[in-house]
């Protein structure tokens, strides 16, 4: 057995529809279009959102709300999952490479530090942004809160 021996399993292609060849080819005439009607014409493209003349989805539903572009997202972690973490890696020092490290964040986040949970341990901690109860919490263990 070589490439040139190599042919698909029995059934499993199909050939094509050949129209407009002719009457005898049973898809002649006005091949496969039916009769009159923009769908029977050249050129017909659909319009995106056409529904056939019914008022289509996005005319149905109202506009609601809108999207503030100059917001700026930020991933929260809590000040509990930080002494988690370094309680369970014998960490002293926390930055945003660490937190992508251990799956706590994605490289594209803007990290912010937030204050839910205790604090038993002194850490210097660097992100993007820290809440007030978090800075207060981290800096009254005798730790540093680091703004990037």
């Amino acid at each position: 057995m070589d490439l040139s021996n190599l042919k698909p399993a029995p059934k499993s292609t199909k050939s094509r529809k050949r129209i407009a060849r002719g009457q005898g080819s049973g898809k002649g005439g006005t091949s496969t279009r039916g009769h009159k009607g923009a769908q029977s014409r050249s050129g017909y493209s659909k319009k995106m959102g056409f529904e056939g003349g019914q008022m289509p989805l996005y005319r149905r539903v109202p506009k609601y709300g809108f999207k503030n572009f100059n917001r700026v997202e930020y991933h929260g972690i809590n000040v509990d999952t930080l002494q988690q973490l370094a309680d369970t890696r014998k960490l002293d020092v926390i930055d945003v490479d660490t937190l992508i490290e251990n799956g706590l964040a994605s490289k594209k986040d803007l990290v912010k530090i937030l204050g839910r949970g205790e604090l038993k341990s002194k850490l210097e901690v660097t992100a993007h942004a820290f809440s007030e109860t978090a800075k207060s919490k981290i800096e009254a263990k005798g730790g540093v809160a680091t703004k990037i």
